[in-house]
């Protein structure tokens, strides 16, 4: 038996939402998958000053927010089930990540599931990480649950996004954790040179390294904090984005310099060597993966294009599949909660 579903995220970057049709069919041997459809829906510039001003708004401005993009991703979602012609039996949506202060235990991620059903007429699976952070646990990262059912054959699994995070087993049990910043950062200073993102890391090879801002960004305390730990936009706007700007230095030199921080970062999570499954726009950055490929003795496996653009969709589809039927899907081992739950509020239609 086959459960076809869409899974569904708006990356940090704000670069636009990810949309996924999956089929996952359960055997003895486990879980296999399909990516039959998958799209990114770039974000008008409507939409990109809202997400990225959302923060700032009063309580009722939000919760109307929220509404409303709840029923964006539901009629977005509906013109790409029109276009496939397949109806799935769910969505699962991650939402936007607006606030994540784990030690404050807060976590918002934008886009009303209720809305998202109403607007669809299908069941909806949201609010993945609030259940997480209310027992203790850092709300993120939550691939690993869908990394250990589907990629166990790789020693790390690694998604460069907005943010880098990475799972691993030890000991058999799945660990995980959100390792630095990437295109949150790197498009930003891309953007101060005219352009959306850098692409292959040209800004960053044509600059020099300056090692004494290196040598404070890799002295932040975060780097040094034992794991389960995650880090949001809060985190980078108060620890990374004064420190950067503090230096008097090119765009090029420093985008130089922090290429060469999160390949160092990179490099030190992967300690062990083995096979590292990359995934994420990061991925598609080749000075990127040249830096990192110099710091560590590990294979890196980049898959097919299509795996690398979704697969966090691919695995929210199976997380929202895991909590519709009463599995769990969020681990406390890679989260730092004090048990494994399932995550994700249920809009049934």
């Amino acid at each position: 038996m086959s459960i076809l579903a869409i899974g569904t995220i708006s990356g940090t970057s704000l670069d636009g939402m990810d949309i996924a049709l999956c089929r996952f069919s359960e055997t003895q041997k486990g879980w296999k998958y399909d990516i039959e459809e998958a799209t990114t829906i770039t974000y008008p510039e409507s939409w990109v000053t809202s997400l990225r001003n959302a923060s700032s708004l009063n309580a009722h401005e939000f919760l109307m927010l929220h509404n409303k993009y709840g029923l964006y991703t539901g009629e977005l979602i509906h013109k790409f089930i029109s276009e496939t012609g397949k109806l799935p039996l769910l969505i699962a949506s991650h939402g936007h990540t607006i606030f994540h202060d784990p030690n404050e235990k807060l976590t918002f991620q934008l886009g009303n599931g209720a809305s998202i059903a109403a607007s669809t007429r299908l069941t909806t699976v949201s609010d993945f990480r609030i259940l997480n952070v209310a027992l203790g646990g850092q709300g993120a990262p939550l691939v690993p649950a869908g990394d250990q059912l589907l990629f166990a054959d790789y020693e790390y699994c690694l998604n460069l996004g907005g943010f880098a995070n990475i799972s691993f087993e030890v000991g058999g049990i799945r660990q995980a954790y959100d390792i630095c910043p990437v295109n949150v950062l790197l498009n930003t200073l891309a953007q101060q040179k005219g352009f959306s993102f850098d692409k292959n890391g040209m800004i960053g090879a044509s600059g020099n390294i300056n090692k004494s801002l290196l040598l404070k960004l890799n002295s932040l305390d975060y780097y040094h904090a034992n794991w389960p730990k995650s880090i949001g936009r809060e985190w980078v706007e108060k620890e990374i984005n004064p420190l950067v700007t503090s230096f008097p230095l090119s765009v090029e030199d420093l985008a130089a310099t922090v290429y060469e921080h999160i390949s160092e970062q990179i490099s030190y999570a992967m300690p062990r060597p083995g096979s590292v499954l990359i995934t994420g726009g990061g991925a598609k950055n080749t000075f990127l993966m040249q830096r990192i490929s110099s710091k560590t003795n590990c294979q890196l496996v980049i898959p097919d294009e299509q795996l690398v653009d979704y697969k966090e969709a691919l695995i929210f589809a199976l997380l929202g599949i895991l909590a519709l039927t009463g599995r769990e899907n969020v681990y406390g081992s890679a989260t730092g909660s004090d048990q494994n739950h399932i995550g994700g509020t249920i809009f049934r239609i």
